[in-house]
Formats: C-alpha cells, sequence, structure tokens
C-alpha cells in the first residue's frame, strides 16, 4: 500500500479531539477484535495512528501487518485484557504502559510513544511513533 492509499478508508482515524491516551484505547479497542468489521481491521486502525516516522521504518501495510502478527507484538491481537497505566505527558509527546494478556493468558506490557503531529495530513493529532516490549 502506498501512502496515497494511507489511511485506510472505513476505520479509526486520529482526530485533533482525541488525547493521546484516547487514541492508544481506541487502537486497543481495535486490536482486541481484530477481524472485525474485516480481516486485519485491528492492525489497520493501528496503521491509521502510525505516526509518518513510524509509517517509514514499518511500512509499508503488508509488512506493518506481517510485523505486528509477529512473536513480539502478536499477543497484542486478540488479547483477553489490557491495563493502562497512568499516561506521562508533556505538550507535544506521551507515554503509556500497557500489560496485556493475549489470547495464550500470558502478560505482555508495552510502552507506547506518542506525538502530536506538527505537520501533513493529521497535523495536531496525537500519533503513535513506536511500541515497544518493556
Amino acid at each position: 500500500m502506498s501512502e496515497r492509499e494511507y489511511p485506510v478508508v472505513g476505520l479509526p482515524t486520529p482526530s485533533e479531539t482525541y488525547g493521546p491516551s484516547d487514541a492508544v484505547a481506541l487502537q486497543l479497542d481495535a486490536l482486541a477484535t481484530n477481524d472485525e468489521p474485516c480481516d486485519n481491521a485491528g492492525i489497520m486502525t493501528a496503521y491509521n495512528f502510525a505516526s509518518p516516522a513510524n509509517r517509514r521504518s514499518t511500512g509499508p501495510l503488508d509488512r506493518f501487518i506481517a510485523m505486528v502478527q509477529s512473536p513480539q507484538y502478536r499477543p497484542m491481537i486478540d488479547f483477553e485484557e489490557a491495563v493502562r497505566g497512568p499516561i506521562e505527558q508533556d505538550e507535544n509527546y506521551a507515554e503509556q504502559r500497557v500489560t496485556i494478556t493475549g489470547p495464550d493468558g500470558r502478560t505482555t506490557t508495552y510502552e507506547f510513544g506518542l506525538s502530536v503531529q506538527s505537520v501533513g495530513e493529521f497535523r495536531g493529532c496525537w500519533q503513535t511513533d513506536r511500541v515497544v516490549v518493556v
């Protein structure tokens, strides 16, 4: 998928009305039921919330889907529970830890790093720069 086809149409996208915690919550909600309303809709929603810098290193979409399906991120797909920690935020950057209980019952903690975009289609919106296992 080229950048001209971004964002994936028909799925949630960033909005200036969403704070960083909202952006994380929307992605988690989508990943919890990954194949609703279509195959990999949850992963594609996460792609919609990925910052331009994130997409440059993890995209295009097919590569992003393969990355999320890899062992490192697979627990996020159709997870059983997500416990979100407090958001740490300054004016333009935020971090939030999320402990996921995967479908197999194992827990993994991830840290989402988000920033407010200064240019582009989603200028003024919080988007995900990184998600790392901690």
